[in-house]
């Protein structure tokens, strides 16, 4: 919990508000009181927000639907308000532990836990079908406990069976791992009441065995999983609840029970001793911790600060009150919110007048695998620090700290946690691959400490990143939209009708990830063929063979050796058309091994060779000079432009306290003209936007060649590429 600040509102609505549970890009949460002494989670929308009709709508759509929904195991929408200037919405507040929480900390339930905690969601989501709705996001963050039995939340994506969805054509709308095939499929219009099934058995095997049914890791694993392969059931004890388990999961929706099917077979279970021993206590103390909530103290406004140390400190000593209560925040998950840092302390004000501090970090492998990657970036921000300091205008001075994680993972969330409990940072810049972004992202997002990354790609951060991970700020696009820049080469550039794809089944799940994208949106809306290629060998030829009477052939996979190999056997078939594939393989390895094959290979990719930019012409000459080179290292460029965005956000918010909610809402919000492309994010999804970050390169003369922003490659300039500034990027590593 914080306390309220001084921009914050008394009461809304009638509700007197008691504190801060959270805030974050969409809006600011709030634990407050009715009128007649009830608590409840009160939701308000960021007013710029509000005057889109489109997220108007959606907000309105929300309320409603959960406002229809009337379940013992759900919680109530006691009041809201979209058509005010800022719309909100209420819900009785729950003040226990979700089961990510539960599960996390103490490990997983005893089977009649799991049948019982079955049984009442089974009800809840019976509760949801009654109203015309599905579900669709079933998963423990959505669960929270309470003494008397749990609670299903979070209806903000919930809509009614068969009505047209809101989100982006072809976008996953959910949670990885508690997906059902048909959501993870994105066929929209086969989400019903079986899907919601899934999810529950998913969430059910979680429960019991502390692992989710199809795994963890990056989403296109996941999905893969959950589409084609068979649940690991291992860790769920009991057989009945298992075989039960089973069949809730099985692939094709007609085969699953329905809801009152699954809630005869889980049994009738009492209200009372439902929990094992231990958490009723846990409650219960949480429970008292918020209703003994003082009365709220009004804050002076920013610009009255304390006027010397001991009142600085009486003030923080007030924050603390509200702070000890932190773990009550877990009913916050009913509005949408987390919670959040107070950063006052953080200032760096110096009694004699001079500049404050602010101190961010970058993250990276500086002396691992990673290292050329990891050097490039910790020198782009260091660049970028070095630059606001030398601002006569700048309202505070930048302070920098240095993690090397080696790519390490273990290493890596070590770091994090140390980072997170010096409370001094502000910000992180990196990290710097998808293994240690993966390790660090829950400390950072729990803090909530922004952490801003270009080089981890995978779906698992992008994902819902403002709603599930609202301080993860992944700016660059995800795996997922990878394929873009090759549909539009394809299409306008050097059009084709014939494209012919290598499903590499040695990097399944990327590979599946790519082949099932350009399927779905085939260059030129032409025909689309795809030729396996086993795990157990490395012989194209067979394949390479029947591929090259195509136009066009897309290595799907991310393995530069594989695809060299893929490159070598076309060339012996006599191939003439084009030849491309993805990020992952725009390697040197690539080059090295491919040879003269690898010529004319066309690569999508989410990185630019500055020195082809005109806007990055005043970086590239400093970034020279600053460090000797001839060339800017792969990830300079962009590791710049993440500290310019922060920097803006810092200047944004002020030099005042202010919680790091506010920080991430401006980060958020922000629409930062870097040296790469213009950094913003989405109002509705809150996540980066696409288009400006996917980029086209070419070999040419053996040498990879940028062609530029994939909207803006013609083919006039694709004939006729410059190659003098590649040399920097044909030496670096992929990331």
């Amino acid at each position: 919990m914080l306390p309220l600040t001084a921009a914050d509102p008394e009461s809304i609505g009638g509700y007197r508000l008691l504190a801060r549970i959270g805030a974050g890009g969409m809006g600011v949460v709030y634990l407050a009181r009715s009128g007649g002494g009830a608590l409840a989670a009160v939701k308000v929308i960021r007013a710029e927000h509000a005057a889109d009709p489109g997220f108007r709508a959606r907000f309105r759509r929300e309320a409603a639907a959960a406002a229809r929904v009337d379940g013992r195991w759900t919680t109530p929408v006691t009041a809201a308000d979209p058509e005010a200037p800022e719309p909100w919405i209420a819900t009785a507040f729950v003040p226990g532990p979700s089961l990510a929480e539960t599960v996390g900390g103490h490990g997983p339930l005893p089977a009649d836990t799991v049948r019982a905690l079955g049984a009442r969601l089974a009800d809840a989501l019976a509760a949801v079908h009654a109203a015309g709705l599905v579900h669709r996001d079933v998963k423990p963050g959505n669960v929270l406990l309470a003494l008397d039995g749990p609670r299903l939340i979070d209806f903000g994506i919930a809509r009614a069976s068969g009505a047209t969805a809101l989100t982006a054509t072809d976008v996953i709308v959910g949670t990885p791992g508690y997906l059902s095939p048909e959501q993870a499929r994105v066929r929209d219009g086969e989400v019903g009441a079986p899907s919601d099934v899934f999810s529950l058995a998913c969430l059910l095997v979680y429960a019991a065995s502390g692992r989710p049914p199809f795994g963890s890791g990056r989403a296109p694993s996941v999905l893969y999983r959950t589409i084609h392969e068979a649940p690991d059931l291992g860790g769920v004890p009991d057989e009945s609840l298992r075989a039960l388990l089973a069949r809730c999961l099985a692939k094709d929706p007609a085969d699953r029970p329905t809801v009152p099917e699954l809630r005869a077979e889980l049994g009738e279970f009492a209200t009372d001793d439902w929990l094992p021993p231990g958490l009723p206590a846990v409650i219960a103390e949480r429970s008292a911790a918020v209703l003994k909530l003082p009365e709220p103290e009004r804050p002076a406004p920013d610009d009255a600060a304390p006027a010397d140390a001991a009142a600085e400190e009486r003030t923080v000593s007030g924050r603390r009150r509200f702070l000890v209560l932190g773990s009550a925040a877990a009913g916050v998950v009913a509005a949408g919110g987390g919670a959040a840092w107070l950063l006052g302390g953080r200032r760096g004000a110096d009694p004699n007048g001079r500049r404050p501090s602010r101190t961010i970090a970058v993250q990276a492998d500086l002396t691992g695998p990673g290292k050329a990657l990891g050097t490039a970036v910790e020198r782009g921000v260091r660049l970028a620090v070095e630059q606001h300091n030398a601002r006569a205008d700048r309202g505070f001075d930048l302070a920098l700290t240095v993690l090397d994680d080696r790519g390490d993972p273990d290493r890596a969330e070590a770091l994090a946690r140390r980072l997170v409990a010096g409370g001094k940072a502000w910000a992180v810049v990196g990290p710097t691959s998808d293994a240690t972004a993966f390790a660090v992202r829950d400390t950072y997002n729990k803090a909530p400490l922004p952490m801003v990354t270009a080089w981890a790609g995978s779906d698992g951060l992008y994902s819902t990143v403002s709603v599930t991970e609202p301080a993860v700020f992944q700016v660059r696009p995800s795996d997922g939209a990878i394929d873009a820049p090759l549909v539009r080469y394809l299409t306008s550039v050097r059009p084709v009708t014939r494209t012919a794809l290598v499903d590499d089944r040695a990097t399944r799940d990327y590979s599946w990830l790519i082949a099932t994208s350009l399927t779905a949106a085939p260059p030129s809306g032409g025909s689309v063929t795809t030729y396996p290629v086993a795990t157990d060998t490395d012989d194209f030829g067979a394949v390479a063979a029947r591929a090259a009477r195509a136009e066009a052939v897309v290595y799907c996979g991310s393995s530069p050796r594989r695809a060299a190999a893929c490159a070598r056997a076309l060339r012996a078939a006599g191939f003439t058309g084009t030849a491309a594939a993805t990020e992952p393989v725009l390697d040197p390895v690539f080059l090295d091994a491919a040879g003269a094959a690898a010529e004319g290979w066309v690569f999508s990719a989410t990185f630019v060779d500055p020195a082809r930019l005109k806007p990055a012409a005043g970086f590239v000459r400093a970034y020279r000079r600053r460090y000797g080179v001839g060339t800017v290292g792969r990830g300079a460029a962009e590791a710049y432009d993440a500290a310019g965005l922060v920097a803006r956000a810092l200047t944004a918010v002020g030099t005042g306290p202010v919680d790091t909610g506010t920080l991430v809402h401006r980060l958020r919000s922000l629409a930062y003209r870097g040296v790469t492309r213009t950094i913003a994010f989405r109002s509705d999804t809150g996540s980066v936007q696409l288009d400006p970050g996917l980029f086209l390169w070419r070999v040419t003369d053996g040498a990879p060649v940028f062609l530029g922003q994939y909207q803006q490659v013609q083919a006039a300039r694709e004939r006729r590429p410059r190659r003098e500034s590649a040399a920097g990027v044909a030496g670096s590593r992929a990331p």
